[in-house]
């Protein structure tokens, strides 16, 4: 069985193309709060340059990641902190 994390990096991959991805498993720092299933995959952090991502707003960058995960947002990802930039060079 994939890792929820392998999945959202293939899932993100294959929706924008990014010259830069990061997703890092943050789980571990939330275990016990409250919403936390313990499950050891529910808390990612995503940093992710992609031209696809050019010209839009910060929102509309948000919507179009939530939309190609909201499968993993409905079950098993509890969290998700976003950094997306537009540019080819990632700053």
């Amino acid at each position: 069985m994939m890792s929820t994390q392998r999945r959202i990096e293939e899932k993100l991959t294959e929706a924008f193309a990014p010259t830069v991805l990061e997703v890092v498993n943050e789980s571990h720092r939330h275990a016990g709060h409250a919403g936390s299933p313990g499950t050891g995959e529910s808390h990612f952090a995503v940093r992710m340059t992609s031209p696809a991502f050019a010209g839009l707003s910060r929102i509309e960058r948000q919507r179009r990641v939530y939309a190609v995960l909201a499968e993993e947002l409905k079950g098993p990802v509890h969290a998700l902190s976003l950094s997306l930039d537009g540019s080819e060079g990632g700053g």
